[in-house]
């Protein structure tokens, strides 16, 4: 394969990936069991670990303007993470009654 062809390959990737992190984040129109959208807010948000994320990092950024503090510990509790452990593509539950918004 070209250099070419691996650096688009690479880019393409790199866009796709962010495009699904974007949406995982942002979220789109919640569901119940049926398909139908749900009136229930959702209790967590779900994060796909991005390379070069820390759980603290996520915290920080789902809980802007607050201490990150508990929302780091509330992450490793839920989805029974410690700090060296998060790999890229790896999907966490982020807990919204300590992230704001």
């Amino acid at each position: 394969m070209s250099r070419t062809r691996v650096r688009r390959r690479r880019a393409i990737l790199a866009a796709s990936a962010i495009a699904v992190v974007g949406v995982v984040v942002l979220g789109g129109p919640l569901t119940d069991a049926s398909g139908r959208p749900s009136t229930e807010p959702a209790r967590r948000t779900r994060y796909v670990v991005a390379s070069g994320d820390t759980i603290w990092s996520i915290a920080r950024r789902a809980a802007a303007g607050t201490d990150p503090r508990p929302l780091v510990e509330a992450i490793e509790q839920v989805n029974h993470v410690q700090p060296g452990e998060l790999v890229p593509g790896r999907t966490l539950e982020i807990p919204r009654a300590l992230a704001p918004g």
